[in-house]
């Protein structure tokens, strides 16, 4: 499930020309004329009516506020512009809920899962003067950094891990990056919490060729996270651009990449790979996608990552091929091939390359499972699928207007039909939808008919 990163705050409000009425509680526009005080019969509201009043209005401010929650980060933190909101974006509902009609489908149903602590990676850019780092995320359209402390979407551990890190670098004296200038050192912080121990992958990411003026700042996060620490890496990005990861990765301690589990085969996350921040709701997608695989079928994924899918219904599969481009995912997926028995091993053939030049390892699928990024299928996989479709086409998306292009494209020619479709709700707070959908071919006289799980 591929993920990008996350012009002004929209959480700015401008309040110029706007006067308090003492007995409401928010801004109303108003004239400054329209500030006369109404009489009582017995003349001017007196100060204890206007005190009164006052407290009236506070109560009910408290009230409200109290009523929603509410986050000190925000504004202009723009990581949860529907900070509060149940569920997906409504406009985004509804229009998966007109695609489903369109195609005779139920309307959408929406999965969910926990909205606290639930970000078990993130990437905090670091900003500010020596002595006072700021770790935390861009101002929408800017390079100014939201200190983020404590924020109540991430696992608490990488609060710590922010935290300890703030520390280390006032410390160890190292300057933060500032993108107008190209100079200061720390650029990016990443960590990456695996559930199982508990412990965080740390990747600190400078604007230096070497460790070594980092160094011992590096010494001071080792000791000071203890056995909280699953691995340090250090990762030089020199580039003047906008990219967080540079290439290269140094190992420093630890284990050579984290490790989850989603019900199959153990999956390796090197610290170079993709992977979702929500871990709840991923393995409710990959479960989601078990479930449709049925028993000895051929199966092809496409934009494979480390293999969090197709090694998770590995057990279920006479054999799978697997594509996947991206190197640092390329190298995850080998890992966690090689802790395979041989019988499962032999089940799995790896097609190196961009979808657009493999389409072809489709032929002879039973199920082909593709999980794209934001831009959503490579146009020759699209053509493809449409005009020799497998026996059913898993689409796990993270793009909708990618996704309703592509359905549109997919069923065009008649030979798959769109036959279900689920949401998750795999980054709350945001306008993000991730969409499962599941196409079949559509049958002629003598055709197999795959069996649903």
């Amino acid at each position: 499930m591929q993920l990008s990163s996350h012009a002004g705050s929209p959480f700015e409000l401008s309040i110029d020309q706007r006067w308090i009425v003492p007995s409401s509680p928010w801004p109303v526009p108003m004239r400054p004329s329209d500030l006369t005080l109404p009489r009582s019969r017995t003349g001017l509201l007196g100060w204890r009516d206007v005190s009164r009043n006052a407290r009236q209005a506070k109560l009910r401010k408290s009230d409200q506020t109290a009523a929603s929650p509410s986050c000190p980060h925000r504004p202009p933190c723009p990581g949860c512009p529907r900070f509060g909101d149940p569920g997906i974006e409504p406009a985004a509902h509804g229009r998966l809920d007109e695609l489903a009609r369109a195609h005779g489908l139920p309307e959408v149903s929406v999965i969910s899962g926990q909205t606290a602590g639930f970000r078990h990676r993130a990437r905090l850019a670091i900003r500010g003067r020596l002595g006072s780092p700021k770790l935390g995320l861009f101002e929408q359209g800017t390079h100014r950094v939201v200190h983020i402390p404590n924020c109540s979407v991430q696992h608490p551990l990488i609060n710590r891990v922010a935290a300890v890190v703030r520390r280390a670098l006032v410390d160890g004296q190292v300057t933060s990056y500032s993108d107008r200038a190209h100079l200061g050192l720390a650029r990016y912080l990443q960590v990456v919490v695996e559930r199982s121990s508990q412990a965080a992958q740390v990747v600190i990411v400078a604007n230096s060729a070497t460790l070594e003026p980092l160094a011992a700042c590096l010494d001071l996060i080792r000791e000071r996270l203890g056995s909280e620490l699953h691995s340090l890496w250090f990762n030089p990005n020199c580039e003047r651009s906008n990219t967080i990861l540079g290439p290269d990765f140094q190992h420093l301690s630890g284990p050579a990449s984290v490790v989850e589990r989603f019900g199959g085969a153990a999956v390796h996350y090197p610290p170079g790979a993709f992977g979702q921040n929500n871990l709840e709701i991923a393995q409710s997608i990959i479960e989601h996608v078990r479930g449709q695989i049925p028993d000895g079928a051929r199966v092809v994924e496409f934009y494979a990552g480390v293999g969090a899918i197709g090694l998770s219904v590995l057990a279920l599969a006479r054999e799978i091929r697997m594509n996947e481009v991206s190197p640092h995912s390329l190298h995850g997926l080998e890992l966690g091939l090689a802790r395979l028995d041989s019988v499962n091993r032999d089940k799995v053939s790896v097609v190196a390359g961009p979808a657009s030049a493999s389409y072809l390892a489709a032929d002879g699928a039973d199920v082909v499972i593709a999980d794209p990024p934001r831009k959503g299928l490579d146009p020759q996989l699209t053509e493809y699928l449409s005009e020799q479709p497998p026996e059913r086409f898993l689409y796990v998306s993270c793009g909708l207007e990618s996704f309703l292009n592509d359905t549109a494209q997919l069923t065009a020619r008649g030979k798959l039909r769109l036959d279900a479709l689920t949401a998750f709700n795999l980054l709350p707070f945001t306008g993000h939808v991730e969409t499962v959908a599941r196409f079949e071919r559509v049958r002629t006289k003598g055709s197999h008919v795959i069996s649903h799980r």
